[in-house]
């Protein structure tokens, strides 16, 4: 048995058998010894049960490790080549181009290490190819991943097979030669190409580039991430060193979404700012999807901004700091990268726009291409930049907590059916200038406020409405709009916001618990109840466990908190004023809206449930009614001691010249307490 498979291992070494026929024969053999086996244990002797089990060892040994599944790679063919004489074809063999994204460990040959990266090591290497009729050698650059289980591997394997053919068709993308797996670790091969941005900044004055160069830059990797973004991937990881030059002086995107791929898949550094991304460019919800998410195409827009100002000013966000300074800087104190002044206005107001905390304000990538391609023509030759000429410059701010950017998003068209649009994050007004209608005709172009026409029942004429203050509404449903899943799922919350809505009826959700945006159809939801800034909130009487740590009251009681942010995916932000908190202890908590109840006077039956309420307003209210109550009983053992002492002295007087002294007692004690009365 072991000889025989040491001979089929020496001819698949020597090429002589296929690696795919390879577990073919072993899988042949090991089933017809495991049925010989079975008969001699069942009907032999006990030494020929020990000589079967003596057997059946090297079956077990070589099926125990479970290989990587490398995809069927497509086999040559022949065919007749006519060559203008019918009589005389020529037969060719056809070695089909790459469909399948796996390459043999064994033709990758690794040289140097040239880089290392949050997520693996890359390497200089030589991939050989080799068919029927050629003979090829690349140079290439290979990622290798950090060690993943074997289970994982193959996840991403197959995610990756998934895209390889996708990825191949986007020219601002780097060119994908394959995936393999050397020494146990996943190693991505792609082309080698000479130098990156972030190694033109190095060779640089000062670090940093010109203007032009980075508006050309610019363009071209808006364009790379358009394209990347068209077939569902992510970056995660923008940052000048990922940005390849080619031969022609093109930059493409040496990033094609790993982050993106691992999401999901535990890895061994449990370190989150090395999981999705490097920390310098990572955005707000980068740091926790699942939490502070969910992750979307204008995360990517984040790391673009923060690229953009390193190619300005020469200096990478944040240098300096540890991930954790990074993190308390980006998340829980908000602040943003410093963007030079000096720009023309179109490029500032865009990069300021990159920096908004709430991923639904940014623009989208298509803005950043149409701001920094229109831009290149406004720079001289010296670097310096003239005006637009007579277009105007939108400003990117608007009032009820949104921006232009994010206003942008969707287009109305004629036919829509629109009603008012309500305040970010806060309460709807009660009164509405369009309750619900139909947009009959647009007025106005993209560079002017723009109006429409709506048509309300039971309004003889339209009503002439500026765009920026109109939501569409498809099957009941905005974007912005608070939704319930009607089946629920214990994987993450039921409630969310709606991200996006679009015409046919499919949504995008952000739901708490969830990395990315759910993608369903407008039939597996519901309206939920809203929540909004400023709201009190307590947890439902029957969550015993909340997701997120609550403080509870001195009496084992649940406080109650007011909401003091939303995040996209509905996750609440909840401060509470009512408890009194030193220094270094947190009185910001996050919770679950799935878990919580609104509650104000109305929903507080009683006085004493009224007087608590008042008492989550702020941590003084208690000790106020404490000082008020001990001053009040003060003042009355005052009052009363000097009603008392006042009566004594006359009565006193009155005895002495009646001798009367139990009456005059009892009369102190009756004129006392009418005093206190």
């Amino acid at each position: 048995m072991w000889l025989l498979r040491f001979v089929i291992l020496i001819a698949t070494l020597q090429k002589s058998i296929p690696t795919p026929c390879l577990a073919y024969w072993l899988l042949v053999m090991d089933v017809c010894v495991a049925v010989v086996c079975s008969y001699y244990w069942c009907a032999g002797s006990t030494k020929k049960k020990l000589c079967s089990l003596l057997f059946l060892i090297p079956c077990c040994v070589g099926g125990m490790p479970q290989q990587i599944k490398a995809p069927k790679q497509v086999p040559s063919f022949e065919y007749e080549l006519f060559e203008g004489d019918p009589d005389l074809l020529r037969t060719v063999v056809a070695t089909p181009t790459q469909t399948a994204p796996w390459i043999d460990p064994s033709s990758l040959k690794l040289k140097h290490r040239i880089g290392r990266g949050p997520f693996g090591d890359i390497w200089l290497a030589t991939h050989h190819q080799s068919g029927f009729d050629f003979q090829e050698y690349h140079e290439v650059a290979v990622k290798m991943l950090h060690p993943l289980k074997q289970e994982h591997m193959q996840k991403f394997i197959d995610k990756f097979e998934k895209l390889f053919l996708k990825c191949r068709e986007l020219p601002g993308v780097c060119w994908l030669h394959g995936v393999s797996v050397v020494n146990g670790k996943i190693s991505i091969a792609m082309r080698f190409y000479e130098g990156s941005v972030g190694d033109q900044m190095a060779q640089s004055k000062g670090g940093k580039l010109s203007l032009p160069d980075i508006l050309r830059y610019g363009s071209q990797l808006a364009k790379g991430l358009i394209q990347l973004h068209s077939i569902g991937l992510l970056v995660l990881n923008m940052k000048p060193s990922n940005f390849l030059i080619s031969d022609h002086d093109q930059l493409v995107l040496g990033d094609f979404g790993i982050p993106y791929l691992l999401l999901g898949i535990p890895l061994s550094d449990s370190d989150m700012a090395l999981r999705l991304g490097t920390p310098n460019y990572m955005a707000p919800e980068q740091w926790d999807p699942e939490v502070r998410g969910p992750l979307s195409l204008e995360t990517d827009v984040w790391g673009f901004g923060c690229s953009v100002v390193e190619m300005l000013t020469g200096v990478q966000p944040w240098f300096g700091k540890s991930s954790e300074e990074i993190y308390h800087s980006v998340v829980v104190r908000k602040e943003k990268p410093h963007v030079p002044s000096g720009l023309p206005p179109a490029v500032e107001h865009v990069i300021n726009g990159c920096f908004e905390y709430n991923l639904r304000n940014r623009p989208l990538v298509s803005d950043l291409l149409l701001v920094f391609e229109s831009s290149q023509n406004a720079i001289h030759g010296d670097g310096g930049w003239v005006g637009l000429g007579s277009r105007p410059i939108k400003e990117k701010s608007v009032g009820n907590g949104y921006t232009t950017w994010y206003l942008s998003k969707d287009h109305l068209q004629v036919g829509d059916t629109v009603r008012s649009r309500s305040p970010l994050n806060a309460r709807r007004p009660h009164t509405v200038d369009v309750r619900e209608g139909t947009i009959v005709g647009l007025d106005g172009d993209a560079d002017k406020n723009s109006f429409a026409l709506v048509k309300v029942p039971g309004m003889h004429n339209a009503l002439r409405v500026q765009e920026s203050t109109l939501e569409r509404v498809t099957f009941g449903f905005a974007v912005g709009d608070w939704v319930r899943l009607k089946q629920e799922t214990n994987s993450h919350s039921p409630v969310g916001i709606l991200h996006a809505v679009q015409r046919d009826g499919a949504m995008s959700v952000g739901f708490l618990g969830l990395e990315t945006l759910w993608v369903g159809k407008a039939y597996q939801l519901q309206m939920a109840e809203p929540y909004y800034v400023g709201q009190f909130v307590r947890l439902k009487p029957n969550v015993v466990t909340p997701r997120f740590e609550w403080p509870r009251k001195s009496g084992g009681t649940w406080c109650s908190g007011r909401i003091s942010e939303i995040l996209p995916n509905g996750c609440l932000v909840v401060e509470f004023p009512g408890r009194f908190v030193l220094r270094n202890e947190p009185n910001s908590f996050l919770a679950d809206p799935n878990e919580v109840e609104s509650v104000s006077f109305d929903t507080c039956p009683g006085i004493v449930e009224k007087y608590h309420h008042v008492e989550d307003f702020h941590w003084a209210v208690r000790p106020l009614a404490i000082a008020f109550g001990l001053f009040t009983a003060m003042k009355l053992t005052i009052s009363m001691g000097r009603g008392i002492s006042l009566r004594l002295k006359k009565n006193r007087t009155n005895s002495q010249d009646s001798g009367g002294r139990k009456s005059g007692w009892r009369r102190i004690f009756r004129d006392a307490s009418s005093t206190t009365k």
